[in-house]
Parts: structure tokens; sequence; C-alpha cells
């Protein structure tokens, strides 16, 4: 296993981290099931690739307070516990949930029971965006962090983000974060934070943690028939979770690329990708394939959005450019339940596409020039919850 340095921290941290959102279920495979309280998870293999991911030198397990609607996180506490001092342990501020500043510290005491520990190494606020931020800004959340540092509950203080760059420049120079936690793969290269915004923290001295390297197994499931050609012309053969997790692990940037793994073969093969998957390790010419799978993904666009984000911000709080996203998404990887999940529990009622007014300013600002009112409709009617 290979190790890398968290940012300006003393934390040497393995270059997979082991995500457990998607921990091995007893009755379902459904990524809806994950936040749904009455699924069990399959304790006893979960917690044997815990450990098998231990024994080979992974040192990082990411969790929440809302994974396997609240399970995920009582599970590791058992399964870490003769390991603790051995690993380190993220979770995260559930942001949505909390409704007063005294939330904060209910929420952490909480958290700290299910996972059988007196202190958490890395704490996230969860799934920050510009209107998550400003709510966190007017509850002081900041000032719990100062708290939670001093007392010793919580040793390096970080968030996971889901919004354009702007503010997320905004949010790393707002505070002394240790690390961040951003969506990024080969697909996903200016998407969101995207490139710029790791070299904006990475320049900062910030740690960067990668979330969803396969897209959720899209990158990996499902293949297209013109995508699995161009990666069987490669000189050098390999699977697309090698070519997707190698292209993140290239850059110097990423410290750490969480996968949130469901079988013991998916850890089995991560494991072995993270022993050479060095930063630069990539080639011009593989670099130049990996662009031309890029590329035709793209060609499967449904909308020809760019994620430019000039339709925003939309004056009835729609997320334009996520919305269009998430449509795009079910024609490129052939996969509707994720993003019906992602449409009805990530997006707030604000920000869903059913909160269009139709004013339009959005489509006067879309170089584009996407009827942007017309495919919201068809955003919702697919991807609500009566939708799909």
């Amino acid at each position: 296993m290979q190790y890398r340095t968290l940012g300006k921290s003393d934390c040497e941290v393995s270059v997979l981290g082991f995500g457990c959102m998607r921990l091995p279920m007893l009755d379902s495979t459904r990524a809806v099931d994950r936040f749904d309280p009455n699924k069990a998870i399959d304790e006893e293999e979960a917690t044997r690739m815990i450990h098998y991911a231990i024994d080979h030198g992974i040192n990082y397990f990411d969790t929440a307070y809302v994974y396997h609607g609240g399970k995920s996180e009582t599970l590791l506490g058992k399964a870490l516990k003769a390991h603790r001092d051995g690993v380190m342990i993220a979770t995260k501020l559930p942001t949505w949930l909390a409704q007063t500043p005294d939330d904060f510290d209910r929420f952490l005491d909480e958290q700290l029971k299910k996972l059988e520990t007196e202190y958490i190494d890395l704490y996230l606020l969860h799934g920050l965006n510009r209107a998550v931020w400003q709510k966190m800004m007017e509850m002081d959340v900041l000032g719990f962090l100062d708290k939670i540092l001093s007392d010793g509950r919580v040793r390096y203080a970080g968030f996971s983000f889901h919004d354009d760059v702007k503010i997320f420049k905004e949010i790393i120079d707002s505070y002394q974060w240790t690390f961040c936690q951003i969506q990024y793969n080969y697909f996903d290269e200016n998407y969101q934070a995207g490139r710029e915004g790791i070299e904006y923290a990475a320049a900062k001295g910030i740690g960067v943690v990668v979330m969803e390297p396969l897209r959720g197994g899209k990158l990996t499931d499902k293949m297209p028939e013109e995508i699995q050609a161009l990666w069987d012309s490669a000189e050098t053969r390999r699977t697309p979770a090698e070519w997707a997790l190698r292209w993140v692990w290239d850059h110097e940037e990423v410290s750490i690329a969480l996968s949130g793994m469901s079988t013991m073969s998916q850890l089995m093969e991560n494991i072995k990708i993270a022993e050479d998957a060095y930063t630069g390790s990539l080639s011009e010419k593989e670099l130049k394939l990996i662009g031309k799978v890029r590329a035709s993904y793209r060609r499967m666009l449904k909308i020809d959005c760019t994620g430019c984000a000039y339709c925003m911000p939309c004056p009835s709080g729609v997320n334009v450019p996520l919305n269009l996203s998430l449509y795009n998404d079910m024609f490129m990887f052939k996969d509707s339940e994720v993003n019906v999940l992602l449409y009805n529990h990530m997006l707030s009622s604000e920000q869903r596409a059913s909160n269009c007014s139709e004013c339009g300013e959005c489509e006067d600002q879309c170089p584009q020039h996407i009827e942007i009112r017309e495919e919201l409709k068809n955003v919702h009617k697919r991807l609500g919850q009566t939708g799909g």
C-alpha cells in the first residue's frame, strides 16, 4: 500500500480509503436502500472486509451519520474497536439536520458513542453547497470547530462539497482546514470544484480526499460497447476500475481516493491497483486514451450542458447544472436508480427542477442556448419520486 501526507497535517494516509456508504447488505443491492434504516448491513461480511483492508495497509475509513440509515457508524465502531490506534476514522456532521447550534454537539457526542471512540480523527461538515454554507455560518459552525479541536473530540477538521468552484474557494479561504473532500474522476475533471479546485486547495496546503473516483461504479458497470472498445485498444490491458483509479492517483494533489466497496473482490482489486499507481505513472498516450473515453461518454449527453453555471444563481433557488447533470447521467451510464436517489435526497426541495418558476432568466444567460425550462420539466418527470 502506498501512503501520502494529508495536506499540512502529520497524517500519513493510505492512498486507498475505505468508504462505508456502500457496505454489503443482507437483503438488497439497491443504492436507495443504503439510506433506509430498515435495511440490514451484512455485518459478518462487512467486518471481514474491513479487517482484510487493515491487514493490507488501509488506514483511512470514511463514514457519515446518515449512511445505511445510521447503521454505518455503529458497524464501523465495532469492527475497528480492536484496531483503533492503527487507523483513522472520518465521519461527518449532518449539516442539513442541524436546526440550532446545540445540535452540533448532540450529533458529535452521538457519533462518538456509535463509533466507540473518545475522539474522531477527521470530522467533516457534510455536503456543503452555497445554501448550506450560509446556514452553517449563521449558526457559527466555525466556532464549533474551534471548540471540538480544542477539547480533543476531533483531531482535524474538513468538509465535503457539492457546488461550483467559486463557492469552493470561498469556503477554502474561510478557515484553517486540514482537508477537503470532493467528487473527482476522469469524467468529472471540471465538474463542481474540479481540477481548478484541487489545485487551489493543494496550493494552500489543504489535503484533498477524492470521493466517487469510479463515479459510484458508473465508470465500471454496464460498460457501453464503444467505451469498452477504446479500453481494449490500449497497449496495456487494464480493467475500467484500474484506469479510473490510476487517473485519480496520477494527480500529486490527491492524498486519498475513497472507494465504496461492496464486495471482497472489489476490495482486493482496488488494493492491488493501489500498490503501484504512482503520481505521474500514466504515459501521455494513456492520458490521451482516457481523454478519448471521456469525449465518447460526452457524445452520449442528452442535454448539451457544459456545467458553466452562467444560468446561476436561479431566482427560485433551482440548481440548474446539477439537475441537468443528473438527467444526463441516466442516458450516459444507463442507471436511473442512483440518479433518482440523488435528485430526491441530495437536492433540497428548493433546488429541484420542480421548483422552477419558468421566469426564463437562465435561458437568457445560457451560452449553449438550451431550452432550460422545458428540460427541467423533463428532469422532474424522470427523476421525481414517481419518475425513473
